[in-house]
């Protein structure tokens, strides 16, 4: 008798023994009861919003470190503890979040703050207004209910990046939002993941936007140990359900990668459902090399997929010219563009969109020096010319470049 594949997984999910107890404790969003390594920056950062409950504006607070060193889950933790000392009190407080990445244009991310403020679509629609007016209409929000507002933008080099492209100066019109206040005042959080993502700003922006900052260092390999010791018994039913040797090669290989818990937690989880799924009794390296793998290759196709056409375009151009220069990758984007139908941009803008398509780590682009001829950058794929075709096969428009 043939079983149903589909009706045999629900049986062994149902009947079969489970390691984990608690999914949502191997989400990287996930608020563990102790914030471990981060006693300083806790501090930090309550220090500089701590003005707002004594009826005073806090500084602007700029929060830098690389990805996975806890900026996030820092800033939200004390916030929620502001929020919950500020309640009952007569000085109203409001504080609201946003991810700039989440938010794909900058009427998204000033409507996502106007909703936690209390606007509705009739005072704030979701499309149809300028952005000068919407941001008024938050402005006078805050004003009129003498609201204490604080907006945190994670990801705020991205929302700068779009500033930048569109030519609108949000972050001017927020850093200066308190000259138009009388009462309630407005306080800026931004969260980044580039040191250098100022040098790009206006100078204007520059001087009221970073009147505190926090740089988060990266986690040990031995702080990345302890947070899966606290993460495994969180999440799994019992805390020999990990074997120490896949631990260590867990945290092992997020430290080397510039000291990344989210990536550690990330594979700690998907090997935990690897394993579940054999119906193992314990995590084993041999799971997390798997999972590490796993992630790795879903990673960059799901970003390669993300792109825009004219950045999927001069991702191909650089498969297809390694080590060409930007002016020869620009010469075979161009080309790209001629056999797809596409107008192309122009150099200066296609220069951008690879620099943008290198912070990712798709491609590198190494400066070379050609002696009288001065320096040029030469560009090549870091990731398999096999994976860029998986990724991007799939569009008809692209298909026959590849």
């Amino acid at each position: 008798m043939t079983v149903d594949p589909v009706d045999r997984l629900l049986e062994e999910a149902t009947t079969g023994a489970s390691i984990i107890k608690n999914r949502a404790a191997l989400r990287f969003d996930y608020m563990p009861r102790v914030i471990k390594h981060r006693d300083d920056e806790q501090e930090q950062v309550a220090q500089t919003l701590l003005p707002v409950l004594k009826g005073s504006r806090p500084s602007n607070l700029l929060v830098y470190g690389r990805p996975g060193t806890g900026k996030t889950l820092v800033v939200r933790r004390v916030l929620v503890k502001v929020q919950a000392k500020a309640a009952g009190g007569g000085f109203p407080i409001r504080l609201v979040y946003a991810n700039s990445k989440n938010e794909t244009t900058l009427y998204g991310l000033l409507v996502s703050f106007g909703r936690q403020l209390g606007l509705n679509e009739k005072r704030i629609p979701s499309t149809g207004l300028s952005i000068s007016e919407v941001f008024r209409r938050l402005v006078n929000e805050i004003k009129e209910r003498s609201i204490n507002a604080v907006f945190v933008i994670d990801e705020i080099d991205h929302l700068a990046r779009i500033t930048s492209r569109s030519h609108k100066d949000i972050l001017y019109q927020m850093t200066r939002a308190n000259e138009r206040l009388g009462d309630g005042s407005l306080t800026l959080v931004g969260i980044s993941n580039d040191l250098a993502f100022k040098d790009g700003l206006d100078p204007r922006v520059i001087s009221s936007l970073g009147e505190e900052e926090i740089v988060f260092a990266s986690y040990t390999t031995g702080q990345i140990r302890l947070i899966l010791e606290e993460r495994v018994a969180d999440s799994l039913e019992r805390t020999d359900a990990a074997e120490p040797a896949a631990l260590n090669l867990c945290a092992a290989m997020a430290g080397s990668e510039h000291g990344d818990a989210r990536r550690a937690i990330d594979t700690l989880r998907v090997a935990a459902e690897a394993a579940e799924r054999e119906g193992a009794a314990s995590i084993t390296p041999g799971h997390v090399r798997a999972a590490a793998a796993k992630m790795e290759e879903r990673k960059e196709i799901a970003a390669l997929r993300s792109y825009p056409l004219h950045e999927k375009l001069l991702v191909i151009a650089v498969m297809r010219s390694p080590g060409a220069s930007t002016g020869e990758v620009y010469a075979a984007y161009r080309d790209l563009c001629r056999r797809t139908g596409q107008r192309s941009l122009t150099q200066r803008r296609a220069t951008q969109m690879l620099s943008e398509v290198e912070m990712s780590g798709i491609v590198s682009g190494r400066i070379t020096h050609q002696g009288m001829h001065g320096r040029t950058k030469k560009f090549r794929l870091l990731v398999a010319a096999e994976t860029v075709s998986e990724a991007l096969g799939e569009d008809l428009a692209l298909s026959e470049l590849l």
